[in-house]
């Protein structure tokens, strides 16, 4: 199934199964919101939340698709907190092998959920932004709005 969710960023194309989601994607170009179901409001609501800085994280069910490598790098990713950021190198130690970290690297930029999968987290050794699918602009905000000290709880 799919929705869409016109987030700050742009639209936002979601995938999800009966087991959760699969795909969250940012798309360029016009579009709009799809209506939604219970599920989809669900999403919608956490999304929400996440962009009106009332939530830090995310209680969605997840149906990741890749190899098991993919999947241990994804779930290693759902650990950086919120406002925080890690190097390829330190995601690399923390999967156990540093000499991995071209591969670590290529999980994270494979990763099919952005924002939920916070993969934008991740940033070069010298604290370079590098790296994302829905474009080094989006990466920068969302790293700046999360670095924000006014959250609301």
């Amino acid at each position: 199934m799919q929705i869409k969710y016109l987030s700050p960023l742009g639209l936002i194309n979601i995938e999800y199964s009966e087991r959760g989601i699969s795909n969250l994607i940012f798309v360029d170009g016009p579009g709009m919101e799809s209506p939604f179901n219970e599920m989809e409001s669900q999403i919608k609501q956490q999304l929400e939340e996440y962009f009106t800085r009332k939530r830090q994280v995310f209680n969605l069910p997840l149906d990741l698709q890749g190899t098991e490598f993919q999947k241990n790098v994804w779930n290693e990713l759902l650990k950086i907190p919120f406002g925080k950021t890690i190097s390829y190198k330190e995601l690399s130690l923390r999967m156990g092998n540093l000499k991995a970290i071209r591969a670590v690297a290529a999980a994270n930029g494979a990763n099919p959920v952005s924002i939920i999968v916070p993969c934008h987290r991740v940033i070069g050794s010298d604290g370079s932004l590098t790296g994302y699918a829905g474009g080094l602009w989006r990466k920068k905000w969302l790293l700046e709005f999360e670095s924000q000290d006014s959250i609301l709880f």
